[in-house]
């Protein structure tokens, strides 16, 4: 009985498999990794008169 149970594990695990194979064909990811998408989010320091630090940042020629 426990090999049965293991043959249709083992039989499920392939399709699933196959399944993710086929589908990255076509571009389709079923686990999406996080990805960064370059943004840059304004951090507001709440430290009272303090000065606050300012970063300039320039994109190469290229892009």
């Amino acid at each position: 009985m426990a090999a049965m149970q293991a043959l249709i594990e083992m039989v499920i695990g392939l399709i699933a498999l196959l399944a993710a194979v086929a589908l990255s064909q076509f571009g389709v990811d079923l686990s999406p990794t996080k990805k960064s998408d370059g943004e840059i989010h304004r951090v507001e320091k709440k430290c009272g008169d303090a000065p606050s630090t300012h970063i300039q940042v320039k994109a190469p020629a290229s892009c």
